[in-house]
């Protein structure tokens, strides 16, 4: 499945916002998945922690997967690319999340200390639908418009 190129970038990607609720015992977030709050049916549910200003993750685009980031715990930025514009996202509550669609290449940085990001996604891993050459990237979605 391809993104769409003739939309822009900000019409690709989407922030969520989550229900919270709290009272003097502290808040709760709640997310859920197949279209109430997540817009797809979660298998896989990873996060990252233990990373600080100057490491960079992700670097890839998916023909399959779609993700859903949310910092749970501190913040981070998310560089999201179409091959012919890119956009910054800073997750910064955690009430919030960023629904980032197959064919989008994506750049995680910018962790603060006590960051914990939370990558729910649609799929199992599946190395061979991983784009992880920049240059390769740009040939197949610019092929695609």
């Amino acid at each position: 499945m391809k993104t769409e190129q003739k939309k822009s970038i900000k019409e690709q990607y989407r922030i969520l916002e989550f229900g919270e609720f709290g009272d003097e015992r502290g808040n709760l977030v709640v997310a859920e998945g197949d279209g109430m709050d997540i817009p797809f049916q979660i298998k896989r549910v990873f996060y990252m922690y233990g990373s600080d200003p100057t490491v960079e993750r992700g670097h890839h685009a998916n023909r399959e997967s779609e993700f859903v980031l949310i910092n749970v715990s501190g913040t981070s930025k998310v560089k999201v690319d179409n091959g012919f514009e890119t956009d910054v996202i800073e997750l910064n509550k955690p009430r919030m999340g960023l629904y980032i669609p197959t064919m989008l290449w994506k750049d995680m940085y910018d962790f603060s200390a006590d960051s914990v990001l939370l990558v729910l996604t649609n799929t199992h891993f599946d190395e061979s639908e991983y784009i992880r050459d920049y240059e390769a990237y740009l040939k197949e979605v610019r092929a695609g418009k």
